[in-house]
């Protein structure tokens, strides 16, 4: 079982695995509901992505 802390820190580039751009974390949040954190970035502030959207770059 995974433990319960964000993978990617703010301030940290990755990719968006769907379209392969790069992107920078400016916040995360621990949804408690889903056990798992959501990222906003700084390219697309308005919408948020699960860490397993996202991987390093």
């Amino acid at each position: 079982m995974k433990s319960a802390s964000n993978i990617y820190k703010t301030g940290q580039s990755v990719n968006i695995k769907e379209t392969g751009e790069t992107v920078t974390i400016m916040k995360s949040q621990y949804v408690k509901n889903m056990k798992r954190y959501s990222y906003t970035v700084k390219e697309y502030p308005s919408t948020f992505y699960f860490e397993e959207e996202l991987e390093r770059n």
